[in-house]
C-alpha cells in the first residue's frame, strides 16, 4: 500500500510494547491519525528513538480501511518546545490544547489552518528554554487557538450579534451560539453574562490581533471560550480544571 507523508504534532502516545508505541498525531494535511509505530522506541531506526508528546515532525503513514490503527513507517523530528517541561502553566495549556483537539476533531479530517495555529501557539508557550516564566504572548496564543478550534469545528460564538457599544455586560446564549442585550424576554435556556470588553477581545482575535486590548480581557476570553468548548463536548475535559480552575459558567 502507498505511504503518505505529512508533518504532524503528537497529541497523545502510550507504549504498545517494549519497542513500539501507539500514537495520535495531528497532521497538517491529513488531520487526526491514530497509528502504531512498530520499533519506535529503539535507539536506532526510523523514529528518532521514539515519538515524544507535543513534538512536531514529519512522518510516513499507511492507512487501511480494514484496520483501526494506521501503520506509521517513519518519524523525523522537526521541533520541540522545551519550556513545556519547565513552565507549569505552559505545560497545562499545551496539554489542554492537545486534549481538546483529539476530542473535537474526527479522524482524517484535515484542518491545515488550525494545525498552523496550534504550532504557533506551542511556540509562544514553550518555544524557548529560559527561567523567565511564561511568555507574555502565551495567554493570547491560547486564546487564538481556542478561537480557531471553535471556528474550524463550526462552533464559534457569533460576535456580530453583540453590538460594540452599550451596557458593560451582554448575555451569551450557548444553545444559539449568539449574544443578546441583557433584559427580560428572549429564548429560554442558559444565559451567560459576558463583559462587552471580552467580546471586543474576541473581535481583535478574529482580526488576527494577539495583543490584549483591555487588562484581563485575554484571561476572561480564554475562560469564556473554554466554557464554550465544554458546552460543545457536553462534559469537562480532565485537562481543563488544572489550567483554568473553574471556567466561568455564567460570567466572563
Amino acid at each position: 500500500m502507498a505511504i503518505a507523508h505529512d508533518q504532524g504534532i503528537c497529541i497523545r502516545h502510550w507504549d504498545f510494547s517494549e519497542t513500539s508505541q501507539t500514537v495520535t498525531l495531528f497532521g497538517r494535511e491529513g488531520g487526526i491519525v491514530r497509528g502504531l509505530a512498530k520499533g519506535a522506541r529503539r535507539e536506532r531506526g526510523a523514529f528518532d528513538g521514539g515519538i515524544d508528546l507535543l513534538s512536531r515532525g514529519e512522518f510516513g503513514v499507511i492507512r487501511s480501511a480494514r484496520k483501526e490503527l494506521a501503520t506509521l513507517t517513519e518519524w523525523d523530528l522537526l521541533e520541540v518546545f522545551p519550556r513545556l517541561r519547565t513552565d507549569l502553566h505552559a505545560n497545562r495549556a499545551a496539554f489542554y490544547m492537545a486534549d481538546v483537539l483529539g476530542r473535537m476533531l474526527p479522524p482524517d479530517d484535515p484542518h491545515p489552518a488550525l494545525y498552523d495555529r496550534f504550532a504557533r501557539s506551542l511556540r509562544a508557550l514553550g518555544g524557548a528554554a529560559s527561567g523567565e516564566g511564561p511568555s507574555i504572548d502565551g495567554p493570547a496564543a491560547l486564546l487564538a487557538f481556542q478561537w480557531s478550534l471553535l471556528g474550524e469545528t463550526g462552533h464559534r460564538p457569533d460576535i456580530d450579534s453583540a453590538a460594540p457599544v452599550g451596557p458593560d455586560v451582554v448575555e451569551y446564549l450557548p444553545e444559539a451560539g449568539s449574544f443578546r442585550e441583557p433584559g427580560p424576554g428572549g429564548p429560554a435556556g442558559a444565559r451567560w453574562k459576558v463583559r462587552r470588553t471580552t467580546v471586543a477581545q474576541l473581535r481583535a482575535c478574529e482580526s488576527g490581533i494577539d495583543a490584549e486590548c483591555v487588562p484581563g480581557s485575554v484571561e476572561r476570553g480564554n475562560r469564556f471560550l473554554a466554557a464554550c468548548v465544554r458546552h460543545v463536548l457536553g462534559a469537562e475535559p480532565p485537562t481543563m480544571a488544572p489550567l483554568f480552575g473553574e471556567p466561568a459558567r455564567s460570567s466572563a
